[in-house]
């Protein structure tokens, strides 16, 4: 009878441990695959300007703060894979619409980072000028949490400002999609996607006694989201009628 018990508790501990694997693999990987259909969409119509680009910028400062915060706090190796990975999306994304830009330009004038115009600030021609604008933010980081390492307030803060822009990552497609008063080249399955994420990792923080900032994001992330799928239904709604 005892072994049968043991059995039964080994049985339980591997499909315990089974189903950790997946939701970690899910975690890794998941905050990707929203973007596949962008990327498909944007491939497709051969244009970007339905995608707000602005969404790779705060995702890119979101994790690269991430990666800092584990190094000041060492949370779950998930999480900081997730980042790597999403970082290198962000950067397929980004190629791919200056690819697009490009094609599609009508004038000769090229906006570069060396000229040092806020008025197209995260709007450059080439894509070099996105990956030396987050080598350079890197290096800022690593040098000011060299030197503020040993305090807990820094890093706490560091860990609240990754968290703080992560939840921010729909607010750029928010305002784009109110800005041309629709969602045309906007890939709604991203947004469906992101918000089925969001909800996951939300639980999976909750579950995982996360640091606090991490359930937060996701929140305020699932709230955006929501606005994202309302503003599709008032568009669908409004042609609809007319």
């Amino acid at each position: 009878m005892d072994a049968e018990v043991v059995l039964q508790d080994e049985d339980m501990e591997g499909s315990w441990t089974l189903l950790s694997w997946l939701a970690a693999f899910v975690m890794v990987f998941g905050g990707a695959l929203p973007y596949v259909p962008q990327y498909q969409e944007i491939q497709k119509s051969n244009n970007s300007e339905g995608f707000s680009t602005r969404v790779c910028l705060v995702l890119l400062i979101a994790n690269i703060l991430r990666i800092f915060f584990w190094i000041g706090k060492q949370f779950e190796l998930t999480l900081l894979l997730q980042s790597v990975v999403m970082i290198l999306t962000m950067f397929a994304m980004l190629h791919l619409c200056c690819t697009v830009q490009n094609t599609n330009r009508v004038s000769t004038k090229r906006h570069r980072l060396s000229d040092l115009d806020l008025n197209y600030f995260w709007k450059w021609s080439a894509f070099e000028d996105y990956l030396l604008f987050c080598f350079g933010f890197t290096v800022l980081c690593a040098v000011v949490t060299l030197l503020l390492l040993d305090s807990v307030v820094f890093v706490e803060m560091l860990g609240s400002l990754a968290v703080m822009f992560e939840a921010m990552l729909g607010l750029p497609q928010l305002l784009q999609n109110f800005h041309n008063r629709s969602t045309k080249g906007m890939s709604v399955k991203m947004v469906l996607l992101w918000t089925a994420g969001d909800v996951f990792k939300t639980t999976y923080f909750v579950m995982n006694e996360s640091p606090a900032q991490f359930w937060v994001c996701g929140f305020v992330q699932i709230l955006i989201d929501v606005a994202i799928l309302l503003q599709c239904s008032v568009i669908i709604e409004g042609v609809n009628q007319a």
